[in-house]
């Protein structure tokens, strides 16, 4: 869940280094995953994609957000990804279909990721107006955007409701390679295949 400043309110100079001050922008690829499996980042920021399998693999997001094909890259190499628009960008490898990561690129500070609670917090919000926005993997766009809402922040009310909705969490599961086709069956003796 995120706030973006709307009518006058703006943001503080400085309020993207404040929130993200120290946290690598890095998604790891290691024992066939992606590390972390969500990733926020600033508008504009690059984020690195380093191999830390003792194999390739081939980065790829040809849906929504940012769209790019990193090719094939072996273990201790890496690459990088400049996500200069917001949205969300689904992350997948072209060799190993269980591999999926979603990285959000928003123009706002003011994020909250849930635990399994469902809880979250978005900490130091400067008073104003903001659309609230939300995503969640494995929910509905039209849900999603039903979700969205004008809201007001001020210093003795910061509270933003509660809200509610369904996810499919296999969803992202279901996808086709880079090249739209279903994924090789593993072989075997592939090293590109080892199972753990």
């Amino acid at each position: 869940m995120w706030l973006e400043p709307a009518g006058n309110t703006t943001l503080p100079d400085g309020a993207w280094n404040q929130a993200g001050a120290g946290r690598p922008l890095r998604l790891t690829q290691k024992s066939k995953t992606f590390e972390p499996h969500l990733l926020v980042v600033p508008v504009g920021a690059t984020v690195e994609f380093p191999n830390r399998d003792p194999f390739f693999h081939n980065v790829f997001s040809l849906f929504e957000g940012k769209r790019f094909d990193l090719g094939l890259y072996e273990a201790g190499t890496s690459r990088n990804v400049h996500f200069d628009k917001a949205g969300i960008s689904y992350i997948f490898c072209s060799i190993h279909s269980q591999m999926s990561a979603v990285v959000v690129a928003l123009p706002s500070p003011y994020y909250g990721i849930s635990d399994k609670s469902g809880s979250f917090s978005i900490a130091d919000v400067h008073p104003g107006r903001y659309l609230m926005k939300v995503w969640a993997e494995g929910a509905a766009p039209e849900t999603l955007e039903r979700l969205s809402r004008a809201v007001a922040v001020a210093e003795d009310n910061r509270s933003l409701g509660s809200v509610r909705l369904t996810v499919t969490p296999l969803m992202t599961l279901n996808h086709k390679n880079k090249y739209g086709r279903d994924y090789d069956p593993p072989t075997p003796n592939s090293p590109a295949y080892v199972q753990p």
